[in-house]
Parts: C-alpha cells; structure tokens; sequence
C-alpha cells in the first residue's frame, strides 16, 4: 500500500466523518428546540394542513373580486360548518337507534354467556358468576389509577380541542394573509436567501397540498369499499359508518382501527357473529389494500415519492413517534426531497451544450488550402 495515499484517505475519512457528526448534532438539536416549542408547532402544522385543504375554494373567491377578510371569513364558516354537519350525520342515526343498539349488546353478552355453559366449555353459571365478581373487585381495588387515567384522559383531550381551536384561527390568518407571506419573507432576507427560501417555501405549500388532496382520495375509496361491503351484508348505519371511515383516513393507523371496530362491533350487535366475523374480513381486506396498494400508489404520484419510500416513512414515523409520527412522516418526506432536490439543483453545474451534427442537406463547406511554399529561385515578396 502507498503511505500517501493512505494518509490522505484518512484524512479524508476523518473530515467527512467530523463534519456528518456536526450535521447530525445540528439536527439533533433543531429537533430538541422543536419538541420544546411542540405546543405551538402542532397548531401550526394543523392549521398548514387545514388551509391546503380549504385554500382552493378560497383562491376561487378572491380571484372573483372578494376581499381577504371576507372570503377567508365565508370559507372558514363553510368549513366549521361541514365538520359540525358530518359530526351530526354520524351521530344522530346512531342515537336514534342507540336503544335498539343497546338490547343487542345485552342479547349479545347473554349469548355469549349461554356459548361458554356449553360445549366445549363446560363453563358453569357459577364460574362466570365469580369471574365477574372478581373483575368488578380488581376494578374497585385499581379505581386510583383508573382516575388518574381518566384525569389523563381529560388533559388530553382539553389540549386536543385547544390545537383545534390555535388551528381554526391560524387557518383563517393563513387564507386571509397567505398571498401577502412570500413577498412579506422576500424582503426580510438579505442577499440569495430572498430568492431560495420564497421558491423553496412555494414548492412545500405545493406538497403539502398534493398530500391532503392524496389523504382524502385514500380516505373516499375506503369509505366506499366498507361501505359497499357493509351494504351488502345489511349492516345498520351504512352512511355514518362510512363517513366516519373517511374521516378517520386521515389520522393513521389509530382512525383505522377505531372505524374499523365500530363497524364490527354494530354488525356483531345486529346481525350476529357470522357477518361480524365477514365485516371484519372486508375491513381487513380492505386496510391491506390502502396501506400496501392504494396510498403508496396515490401519494407516491402526488408527492413524487417511491411507494417503498412512503411505506419506510410511515413505519419509521410510527416507530419514532407514534400515530404523530405516523401522520407527519409521509408529508415531512416530501418535504425533505423537495430541499433535497431544489438544493441538487443549484449545486450540479448546468450541462455542456452538445456539438450540433452537420446537416446532411446543406453543402459541405471548403476546406481552406494550405498556402504553397515558393518556388526556388523565387524572389521573396
């Protein structure tokens, strides 16, 4: 081996290695301060995507001659509207037919119970009896941590409604001021940055955009197939059950399963267990589909992501931070290749301009001639 170029690739090793270690403790801080700041940073982020989604029908108003203020105004009433109409499509079938719902979990239970005296169990009536003593007597003997889970509980869906209160307000400064963001950030920067951080910011809001738009159409073909499956199997509250399949889409994993066991548990109170037992194979079928086939295709074409890159994302998002994780790690990848390529942009140098081919139809040009040499005795000129 050659000690000098040896020497060098250390050198080289060691330098790339010190300046990635100095990359990594920048991200590891920037990360640190963002969870410090994450009580202000989550509205934020809630309120970008409220706003990808509301901005087209607000972009159509002002292009329409409406003011600002007032169509951000109109869109934002729309908006709490349809949220308020789709609480209430879910909710009032389910309570007006919540006592017939009710006797079908007694009859339920009371099956299930007359299940277990038989066989194969052999369970005697007074077994079940006293595992349902006990249960109650474990209840009684945990109620101190069960109250500290319920103020638990209570904390967090208090802070829950707070961010979506922080969001409906910054998603009405965002539609009101939006326009007015980039020229404003343009001429708060000093030298190239006014020019990289506008253009770099525009194509992020385009992501973002892409990705809501992508989320919801997940969302709708979801809904659709349960809610066909549930059609045909005549399972009760085919609508609510469907709405709220779409929108439990866009929270991940946790929605799913939540929707999922709604539609199970109704199917299993009204129809009985054989087409509970169905219902939860089409949803099976279906949650397989979306994660696996559906969104890595839909999102890998709005987003500009590999399917596998997307797939990656979410389990590593969820592995790192739960359904938070989950939920960001689709959005904040594309963000991260939109950096990534507007920065491959400026740094790869333009390409050389190819030689033309001479055209075969035009002439070819005169070779020039060498000059002669004189001849000998020729007087020089």
């Amino acid at each position: 081996m050659n000690a000098g170029k040896t020497r060098a690739a250390l050198r080289t090793s060691a330098r790339i290695s010190g300046e990635l270690l100095l990359v990594l403790l920048a991200t590891g801080v920037a990360l640190w301060l963002l969870g410090r700041m994450w009580s202000v940073v989550w509205p934020l982020i809630v309120g970008l995507l409220l706003t990808t989604l509301t901005w087209p029908p607000t972009r159509w108003l002002l292009r329409h001659g409406w003011r600002p203020a007032l169509a951000a105004s109109l869109v934002t009433v729309l908006f709490l509207l349809v949220g308020a109409g789709t609480v209430a499509l879910i909710a009032v079938p389910v309570a007006s037919e919540a006592g017939e719902l009710g006797d079908g979990v007694v009859e339920g239970v009371q099956k299930l119970r007359e299940w277990a005296e038989g066989p194969p169990l052999n369970i005697e009536d007074a077994q079940i009896t006293g595992a349902f003593d006990a249960a109650v007597a474990r209840l009684q003997d945990s109620a101190g941590s069960i109250a500290t889970t319920a103020v638990t509980g209570v904390s967090t869906v208090f802070s829950g409604v707070v961010t979506a209160v922080l969001a409906l307000f910054l998603m009405f400064f965002f539609l009101k001021d939006g326009p007015r963001f980039l020229p404003w950030l343009r001429r708060q920067l000093p030298g190239r940055l006014a020019t990289d951080v506008p253009v770099v910011a525009a194509r992020c809001w385009n992501t973002l955009g892409a990705f809501v738009r992508s989320q919801a159409l997940v969302g709708l073909i979801d809904a659709v197939l349960i809610g066909l499956g549930l059609w045909i199997l005549d399972v009760p509250l085919v609508l609510p059950l469907a709405v709220l399949t779409f929108v439990s889409a866009f929270v991940p994993i946790v929605g799913a399963l939540f929707a999922g066991l709604v539609a199970v548990l109704i199917a299993l109170v009204s129809n009985g267990f054989m087409d509970a037992l169905l219902v939860l194979v089409v949803i099976v079928v279906v949650q397989q589909l979306e994660g696996n086939v559906f969104q890595p295709m839909i999102q890998s074409r709005g987003l500009g992501l590999h399917a596998a890159v997307v797939l990656l994302a979410v389990t590593l998002g969820g592995s790192l931070s739960g359904i938070v994780g989950s939920l960001l790690a689709v959005p904040v990848a594309a963000l991260v290749a939109v950096v990534w390529n507007y920065l491959r942009e400026q740094l790869t140098d333009p390409p050389e301009p190819e030689p033309s081919a001479p055209d075969p139809s035009s002439p070819p040009s005169p070779e020039p001639s060498a000059p002669r040499s004189p001849a000998p005795g020729a007087p020089a000129a």
